[in-house]
Formats: structure tokens, sequence, C-alpha cells
């Protein structure tokens, strides 16, 4: 009985591999009929998804100095200047930077932020020449980035999983089509109906 059980294990075993094997290569040859897709950067652009984490935007009237952006970062990155202010009883705010050569784009910060005051946008092109240039202070995280879609300069393009179901190719479909699948308003607003 035992040598039975263990050849129906196996068996069962080798059909389970055998299925997983048929779904990978079912992704590659899916893979396999497309053909390369080339992005003319920077006159071209990939439209980044809606949660990319791209570089942070800080407000200054926002912050209130209260530092949980470093605690919460992991090699304590954000530097907070600031200063007490005997007579209004208050933290006042001087300087606040970020170095993104340093930064890891994990978001804690903006996660655990009590006001708001930081935000990540789309922009990812932090490219310099020289590594000092990437110490935003609270000036430079304070200018919003040009989304790629209202960028008159450049031609924005959909990343391949925002394309409608049958397309396999950005450069095919313009930007302002509705992208694949339901939007998240629109599966809040299916369930609501089923309950």
């Amino acid at each position: 009985m035992k040598f039975l059980n263990k050849v129906g294990e196996y068996t069962k075993d080798a059909i389970q591999a055998a299925k997983y094997i048929g779904q990978g290569m079912s992704v590659t040859f899916d893979h396999m009929r497309r053909r390369p897709i080339t992005v003319q950067y920077p006159y071209e652009k990939l439209i980044p998804s809606e949660r990319f984490r791209g570089r942070i935007h800080f407000e200054f009237d926002k912050c209130i100095s209260c530092e949980v952006c470093v605690r919460v970062c992991p090699i304590n990155l954000p530097v907070v200047d600031w200063t007490f202010n005997t007579e209004m009883k208050k933290k006042e705010l001087k300087s606040y930077s970020i170095d993104f050569g340093v930064c890891i784009f994990c978001g804690n910060c903006v996660e655990y932020c009590p006001t708001n005051a930081l935000s990540m946008t789309e922009e990812y092109d932090l490219s310099t020449f020289d590594r000092h240039e990437l110490n935003f202070d609270s000036v430079a995280l304070g200018r919003m980035p040009t989304k790629v879609t209202e960028d008159p300069f450049v031609k924005p393009i959909r990343e391949l999983a925002y394309l409608p179901k049958g397309v396999i190719e950005g450069h095919e479909v313009p930007h302002t089509a509705r992208r694949a699948g339901l939007r998240p308003e629109e599966i809040a607003e299916a369930t609501s109906e089923n309950k």
C-alpha cells in the first residue's frame, strides 16, 4: 500500500510540474510572436502606471517638522532642519532635503507623512553628470514635474500592460484611448452593485 501511495503522489507531482511547465511555455510562445518595441527616448516616453513611484514632491507649507519621514526611512535619508519658536511653542521648518542618489523610492515617507506634505510623482528622469545634483532641497522638491501626457515635446506611449486586448505595440494606440481592463472606481462600483 505504501508503495502505491508513493507512486500516486509522484504521479500527482509529475502532472503538476507538467502543468507549470506548460503555463511557462505558453507565456514564452506568446512573447515569441511579438516584435521588439523601440521607444525613441527622449522624444517618446512611456506613460508610467498610476502607482508609479518617481521623484518625491514636497510641500513646504504643509510640513510640521515632525520627522516621521526620517524615522520610517530605512536609511534615515530626509534631512529636516527646524528651530523651536518659543513664542508660538511650535517647530518652524528651516530646510528640507532628500538625496535621490541614495533614496530607494520605497515610499515609506509618503505613506506615513501625517500632513500629506510628501507625494510621489511620475518623474523618473533624474540622470545627471554630478551625483551632488541629486541632492534636492525644499525648492527643488517643491517643483512639480511635467506629465508625460501634457509635455508638448514628447510623444506619450502606452506600456504593454495597459494596451487594449489584441494590441501588442504602444505606438498603435493613442494615449487618450481607454486602457485595458476596468478602472478601480469601476471595480468598486461593480462590487457595490453586487452586494
